[in-house]
């Protein structure tokens, strides 16, 4: 089966077709590096970072592009505020940015550019937009002209017209039209700025990632990938600025993730519902957050909540002690097993069902499914009299060679369980007891005792503490 993806442009579900057989090139919007992301921004750097492992383990040759915005109002707001350079902002946040992320379980990009590393081309590429009549000079900004461009509107799904009675437009009377946009800043005095043929000044949001895509990965990509909120305007212009400088297409394919609600209530500052993943991760383990975004469709929305996220520990866990214990098992396991086809039968239906979930529009929803039907089937494996380590082997393997598509490995590192993980451990232990499932609690206890837990019996009940 091939993968099929949904295609934002065209509004349906298209079978992948690389530009060129068995690689693939593919950019993704990156932050603006003025703060600790959010949560927000944590989705799209897990799904697509997910889609990229996916690919990977289908055979294709992934380029990975994401960019930083390291220069914008944003970041010369807050710079003003500390009496700090930008540079050291956007210094400061993009290692922040690298650290959480990567506690997330993304793996880096092949390039991740910045905007300030990249003005002379940004300039060059405004320039011939310039000169090709797609752009004009006005007051020291330059604007592209949105209407000389015949496909404006064509991945939101809209006229221009429709476009500039449903936008937001700030009123300008630089502009020629209230939906041309702008693609250079005159500099006001004391900001940060480059020279131009224009006057002293910086880059608009949208060109960046259009001359930054070109120039990592050429005219035509196979996908440009983002959050659902920069379909329009960001992609939309992005669109407009290459298509017009080129004349080729810009992107076979569009991906979006759907927006993240927290307590069915959108994000904002002002509401006090703005949650930080830097805050997130210091008294959460970060692969539960991880785990619980690819719960979720990539194209639905979320709704985030403490008690969301403590259910998605409740299941992680499940699949991580239905792993260990398969690894325990094989210590002490050299006996047969007569119906050793049969296991190893089922084991490959849930891997099968695993990749035919992610090759469906990289559906991790229905893929964690099969993790948990893949558990459901160690756990009765692991109550055969007698088990053998070819069928513990196979089970172990294929939950690695799965969990690492999702970025998500079930092996724990010891010492770095958390509090919570434990005692959900000793309460299955407890209930296996009450249930006289002896072996599934010795096991259990066994594995507490080789990270080093402790368990007390008391008048109050079972104490643990670390040894």
């Amino acid at each position: 089966m091939s993968v099929k993806l949904y295609n934002t442009l065209t509004r349906q579900k298209e079978e992948f077709k690389p530009i060129q057989e068995g690689k693939v090139s593919m950019y993704v919007c990156g932050p603006t590096v003025y703060n600790y992301i959010h949560i927000g921004n944590a989705r799209p750097a897990i799904v697509f970072d997910t889609v990229r492992r996916h690919l990977t383990y289908r055979g294709y040759d992934v380029n990975f592009v994401s960019n930083f915005t390291d220069v914008d109002d944003k970041l010369i707001r807050v710079a003003n505020e500390l009496g700090e350079e930008v540079p050291a902002i956007a210094d400061r946040f993009i290692n922040a940015y690298f650290e959480d992320v990567g506690a997330l379980g993304c793996s880096p990009a092949d390039v991740h550019p910045r905007v300030t590393e990249n003005i002379d081309l940004i300039i060059e590429f405004i320039a011939v937009l310039m000169e090709k009549g797609f752009a004009y000079e006005s007051g020291g900004d330059v604007y592209y002209r949105t209407r000389r461009f015949d496909g404006y509107g064509k991945l939101s799904h809209q006229s221009i017209d429709e476009l500039r009675i449903g936008a937001r437009i700030e009123s300008d009377e630089r502009k020629d039209d209230a939906l041309d946009f702008v693609l250079w800043k005159a500099a006001k005095e004391g900001e940060i700025s480059w020279e131009s043929p224009w006057g002293q000044g910086r880059p608009g949001w949208h060109i960046e990632c259009s001359a930054m895509a070109r120039r990592y990965l050429g005219d035509t990509i196979d996908i440009h990938a983002g959050g659902q909120d920069l379909a329009f305007p960001h992609h939309e212009n992005e669109i407009a600025q290459s298509e017009a400088l080129t004349g080729k297409e810009f992107a076979k394919y569009w991906m979006h993730n759907g927006y993240i609600n927290i307590d069915n209530e959108k994000m904002s500052k002002s509401l006090g519902n703005f949650v930080l993943v830097h805050d997130i991760i210091k008294e959460h383990d970060p692969q539960v957050l991880r785990f619980f975004m690819l719960s979720v469709h990539y194209r639905h929305p979320i709704n985030y909540n403490l008690e969301l996220l403590e259910a998605a520990r409740a299941g992680l866990d499940r699949l991580r002690t239905s792993y260990e214990n398969l690894l325990h098992r094989k210590e002490s396991s050299a006996g047969l097993n007569e119906k050793k086809e049969h296991w190893i039968e089922g084991i490959k239906n849930s891997k099968d069902a695993f990749v035919t979930a992610m090759d469906d529009d990289f559906n991790t929803a229905n893929a964690i499914a099969s993790l948990f039907d893949l558990s459901r089937q160690a756990n009765l494996y692991l109550m055969e009299k007698n088990t053998a380590v070819e069928v513990l082997d196979t089970f172990t393997s294929v939950f690695d060679e799965l969990t690492s598509v999702l970025g998500i490995p079930l092996k724990r590192e010891k010492g770095k369980m958390l509090d919570t993980e434990i005692e959900a451990l000793i309460e299955k232990r407890e209930q296996a007891r009450k249930e006289r499932s002896f072996k599934v609690a010795d096991e259990i206890r066994d594995q507490l005792k080789e990270m080093n837990i402790i368990l007390e019996d008391t008048a109050q009940g079972i104490r643990w503490k670390r040894g």
